[in-house]
Formats: C-alpha cells, structure tokens, sequence
C-alpha cells in the first residue's frame, strides 16, 4: 500500500472533527471577523493550529488508553457538582449552536432553492434526527466522511475572489494585538469556535466508537494503545485540525478582501456574507459559499447534538454508542432528538439564534479554559496514562492554550468593563 492510500485510510475521528469545527456558526464566526477585522485574526488561524492538534490528540490518547470517554474520566476525577456543571454548560451550548446551525442550513438553502425557511429548517432537522437513530456508526462514518469535502468550496471561494496574499500572508505570521472591546470580543469568539468544548468530547467519543467498531465492546478490551495506533491516531487528528484551520483562514481572507475592503463591515451572519459576496465577486462564490454550510451543517448538528449525548450518558452513566438499537439506549437517542427538536423551536419561534450563538462561541471560550486545563492534567497523569502521558512539549502547548484562551476573555472583560 502507497504512503498516500495508507494516509487516507487511517483519516476518521480527527479529520471529522476537524471539518465539524467549520459548521455554519464557525462560519458565521468568521466571516464577521473578516468583515469587521479585516486581516487582523489571521495570526490566530497559525498559532491555533498546533494547540488543536494536541488537545485533540490529548482527548483521543486518554480514551483509547483508559478505553472511557472524557465526560466519564472527568466525573471519576472532578467534585460530582463541577463534573455535572461543567456537562451542563457543555450541553447548553451545543443546544444554542444546533438551532444556529439549522437556521444557518436553512437560509443558505433558500438561497439557492426559495422554498420557505421553516421547511428548510424541518426537512434538516427531522432527517438528521432520522439519520442517527437508524444508521450504523460505520455508515455514519463514512457519510461524514464525504461530507467533509464541502468546506473545499471556500477554498474555491478564495482563489475566484481578489485576495492580496502578501498582506494576508503577512497578518498570518506577525501577531496584531489590538485593545479595543469590539476587536477583543470577536478574538474570544474565534477562539471559542476554533478550539471549541464539545469537539473534546467527540473526539473522545469517537475514539471509543472506533474501538467498539473493532469489536472492543467492553472497558477492560479497550484498556491500553500500541505505538502504532498512536501514531495512527496522531496523523489523523493532526490532518483534521490543519484543514479545519486552513478553511477558516480561506473564510476570513476572503470575506477580508471583499465585505471588508469594501465597508461592508455590518454583516452579523454567513448568509448575509454570502448574499453580500455576489455584487463584489460573482453569483458563482456566492453559491460556492452558500454550498458550503449545507455541507458542512448536514456534518456539524449530528456532531454537536452526539456531543452533547455522549456527555450525558458518560455523566449521568447511561447507555450510549452510534451503534445501538434505539430500544438498547433511549436516553442517549433521545437527548440527540431532544437536542435538534429544540433547535428547530428556537428557529420557528424566530429566537435570534445568531446573536445567542456569538454569545454562546464568547462563552465556549470562557468554559474551553478550564476544560483544556483539566484535560491537560489527565493526559500528563503519569498513573493514569503510564508510558502513554503527553511530552514535556505537548503539556507545554497544552498550558500555552489556556493562557492564551484565558488572556482573550480577561482581556475582554477588562475592556468591557473599563468602557
């Protein structure tokens, strides 16, 4: 087998969590701090990229070595009271971002077929819901798997627009640090919606699922790794969190060098970015960046709603797993349910999703940093980890997220508060 087919066979967990991260409020995320900030973020695109490659790696290699999710670790380890407050917030977050990213669905398909949004918005909803319940993990998988090849489209997007790459290659290298409370809040936003909560746990989530898959149905046949599945692991997730990173660059860059370069700078979602693309760069990149976050939104709600699931039954210690008949695991199935139904109210109901969802990427990365660091302390725990425990490096990346993800929000509420 050639180098290359081996690397695409071993892409799965982290290459879909990756391209999960990218979901219609990630891209809402961006494409404001393009029109608003210009160039200005870029630089985190690059420094971020490593600190997602390691705190993913971390929340995959204590799965596969302890054989439990990191819901389940965090319960074992933390106060019951912070283990299930921190679950809750968890929870809630993704619930905001699943109605976002339906209506997100929704209005980006009205765009290209003018049927009313609210049968947009059930038509998502119910075959997502449909769709987890009654296909296996494999096939899950694998559709995700295809899924992922939709964020190419702001790529595609990228390279039809204007871009002047020296600048946007220079604002990629050389920090910008700005103090002003509007530059700081967007910064904590992109934060939040890159190195995000709920991608810890389903990346752990799905490792366990990976196990299951291979016939390591019990806790004891999963316990331990060999250095090849770590290595295995580590292609993967780092392969995951390079393309996510590089799609949310292509987005800023190219709503940089349209919307921004251009005073559009009053955009609050990506379907108005998109709308707003088609005067400055074609009918073309408007529907590119359109296809896209139905892409990337028919991958992203079954992510976040089996986040949130896979959180609830490691710590309220309920039957879970993608593989299970409805009837074996009806609490899990029917938090996913619950989790998208809400979603759908919160769009019929005309709650403005979007301004709770920017609120809700501001708050993730407020809850990121205590959970990076808790996940830090289980992957460096030599008695829990053995031979297996993250490098003097790797811990060091780790430590170096939570600073700059606790800088980001202090500094924010200092400027708000100042002001």
């Amino acid at each position: 087998m050639s180098r290359i087919a081996r690397f695409f066979r071993v892409l799965g967990p982290g290459l879909i969590t990756g391209a999960a991260d990218d979901d219609p409020s990630g891209i809402s995320t961006y494409s404001v701090a393009g029109a608003t900030t210009g160039y200005s973020l870029l630089w985190l695109t690059l420094i971020s990229t490593p600190m997602m490659a390691v705190v993913q790696g971390m929340a995959s290699r204590v799965s596969m070595v302890t054989g439990e999710g990191l819901a389940a670790l965090m319960r074992k380890s933390l106060p019951l009271s912070l283990a299930y407050a921190l679950a809750g917030l968890v929870i809630v977050a993704n619930t905001f971002n699943v109605g976002a990213d339906i209506g997100g669905m929704a209005e980006a398909a009205h765009l290209v077929l003018p049927l009313p949004s609210d049968a947009w918005v059930f038509f998502f909803g119910i075959g997502l819901i449909a769709a987890q319940i009654w296909l296996s993990y494999a096939t899950i998988a694998s559709v995700f798997k295809w899924l992922t090849l939709a964020l190419f489209a702001y790529a595609a997007t990228a390279a039809i627009v204007h871009v002047p790459w020296s600048t946007a290659l220079r604002h990629l290298v050389l920090p910008e640090l700005r103090f002003d409370g509007q530059w700081l809040v967007t910064t904590v936003a992109v934060l939040g919606t890159t190195i995000t909560p709920y991608l810890f746990f389903w990346q752990s989530s799905l490792t366990i699922e990976e196990e299951k898959e291979a016939g390591n149905t019990t806790i004891a046949s999963r316990h331990g790794t060999d250095t090849r599945s770590i290595k295995a692991m580590h292609t993967d997730v780092n392969a995951g969190m390079v393309f996510s990173n590089a799609v949310a660059l292509f987005i800023i860059v190219t709503t940089a060098a349209t919307l921004g370069a251009h005073g559009r700078h009053d955009i609050a979602t990506a379907q108005q970015a998109a709308e707003a693309l088609r005067p400055l760069a074609g009918r073309f990149a408007e529907l590119l960046f359109t296809l896209g976050m139905v892409g990337t939104g028919m991958l992203a709600v079954p992510v976040l709603a089996g986040s949130s699931a896979y959180v609830a039954a490691q710590t309220f210690r309920f039957r879970e797993g993608l593989d299970e008949p409805l009837q074996r695991a009806p609490k899990f199935y029917g938090i996913i349910a619950a989790g998208i139904l809400i979603g759908i109210a919160m769009n019929l109901l005309q709650i403005d999703a979007i301004k709770a969802l920017f609120w809700s990427a501001v708050l993730n990365g407020f809850a990121a940093v205590p959970l990076i660091a808790i996940l830090v302390r289980l992957a460096s725990n030599a008695k829990l980890m053995g031979k297996w425990r993250s490098s003097p490096l790797a811990v060091a990346w780790g430590w170096a997220t939570v600073a700059l993800m606790g800088g980001a929000a202090l500094g924010m509420v200092y400027s708000m508060f100042a002001h």
